[in-house]
């Protein structure tokens, strides 16, 4: 898990801002709370290839332009950010957004939400628990970015969420691709109930 970065220089020595609550998820995914223009240098630096936006709102004039500038694709799926317990998260869309965070073809990839830690929170919680992370690690991630502001209901979420559908229907198409140019394992994780497909030869 990388750490929070608060702010850096570039080769001008300008100084870089990134978005507030950004970090490393792993290697070409990141996780930020709302990206301001302030941040755009930064995030210039990413070389990002697509957002994963999980708001209803649209998203503002001067980020798409941003986004048109630098050919990075938006994939947006309208998650409530109530805090009303009552109101459930998603399941179907966070298993789309899964489904764009692992395929390495849309890396370098940033999550955000608003402040970058319920929402985000879950969906790389989920994230966590297909790469087998036990459970108080997943929880204890969250916890770092939510703090004091840690919800139950988000936890149980991420508890019962099953990503067993989501390792079959996908195992072949992504732990086989090759990623954007990097030769180093990515996303990977171990699963001994899978037969990876065979190669018959004639």
């Amino acid at each position: 898990m990388g750490l929070v970065i608060f702010g850096r220089e570039d080769d001008d020595g300008d100084v870089l801002f990134p978005p507030a609550n950004f970090s490393m998820v792993e290697d070409g995914v990141f996780r930020s709370s709302f990206p301001q223009s302030l941040n755009f240098s930064f995030l210039q630096t990413l070389n990002l290839r697509s957002i994963i936006y999980l708001c209803f709102e649209p998203y503002p004039q001067e980020n798409m332009e941003f986004l048109r500038a630098h050919n990075i694709k938006l994939f947006q799926f309208g998650i409530e950010g109530k805090t009303d317990s009552s109101v459930s998260i998603p399941k179907d869309t966070i298993m789309e957004a899964l489904k764009i965070l692992i395929d390495v073809r849309n890396h370098p990839v940033l999550i955000h939400c608003k402040r970058g830690k319920h929402r985000t929170g879950c969906l790389v919680g989920c994230f966590r628990k297909l790469q087998n992370w036990c459970l108080p690690s997943v929880f204890e991630e969250y916890r770092q970015f939510a703090g004091v502001k840690s919800r139950i209901a988000d936890l149980k979420f991420m508890e019962t969420f099953d990503v067993t559908c989501l390792k079959q229907c996908l195992y072949s198409i992504i732990y086989q691709y090759h990623g954007y140019g990097s030769n180093k394992r990515r996303l990977l994780y171990r699963e001994e109930n899978i037969q990876k497909p065979q190669i018959k030869s004639n």
